[in-house]
């Protein structure tokens, strides 16, 4: 495992730029821990435990794996849901996320969440923060995160190869995806867990500068300084 990288010595190119959501855009911290704490509380589950567990990772995989066994996901999952929809209180946008979002083409950005689109529209709205036109939430994959397929499904929305996007994420299962996906992986906050070597860790958006240009074949691309 290699430290977190120098902020000032690094510089990345791409042509798309692919976001989560909760923790990378969006910080939801309170209502995440208030639902699962209630979860966790009905079964006499260890909250810390599936904090650890669930966070990136879509809602349905968690109460499967933490469930009693005969309880019905689907009504759990459902359940739980609505509790999230209904609470907004407290959620913030990231330090710096409104200001990188602005100074990006709204056509190379996509968001790639665990979240369900209503869920997805609730906090970013919340949040002050236009879902991208290129999204991919729960209903749009058959694998959830740390599956790669979200991350490659929002590269294909925007035309372009992995290897030319960069992926921004704040949890272990959400940075797995993007590296399994091919596609060079920034972890944001301090919930990312150990990193494999080479992948830079930032606190939040605030101090990186984007630049865009025209590369030699014609095609626009974003520098991103950090």
């Amino acid at each position: 495992m290699s430290p977190p990288a120098d902020r000032s010595a690094t510089t990345l190119t791409a042509r798309a730029v692919l976001f989560d959501m909760d923790g990378t855009l969006v910080d939801s911290t309170r209502i995440v821990e208030q639902v699962w704490t209630m979860f966790a509380g009905r079964y006499g589950l260890d909250i810390e435990e599936i904090l650890r567990s669930s966070h990136g990772v879509q809602a349905i995989d968690t109460a499967r794996r933490f469930a009693p066994a005969g309880s019905d996901i689907q009504a759990l999952t459902a359940e739980l849901g609505r509790m999230e929809l209904a609470e907004t209180r407290g959620i913030i946008p990231v330090a710096g996320a409104v200001e990188l979002l602005a100074s990006l083409p709204a056509d190379a950005v996509a968001l790639v969440t665990s979240a369900s689109r209503d869920l997805a529209e609730v906090r970013m709205a919340a949040a002050g923060i236009a879902v991208p036109a290129a999204s991919v939430t729960s209903e749009d994959v058959t694998w959830g995160k740390p599956h790669p397929e979200g991350y490659l499904r929002a590269a294909a929305l925007l035309g372009v190869a992995p290897a030319d996007a960069v992926v921004f994420e704040d949890a272990p299962a959400g940075i797995a995806a993007g590296l399994a996906a091919g596609i060079r992986t920034v972890a944001v906050g301090p919930n990312t867990g150990e990193l494999p070597d080479g992948v830079l860790r930032i606190p939040d958006y605030s101090g990186i500068s984007v630049t865009t240009d025209v590369d030699g074949a014609g095609r626009r691309t974003l520098s991103f300084s950090f």
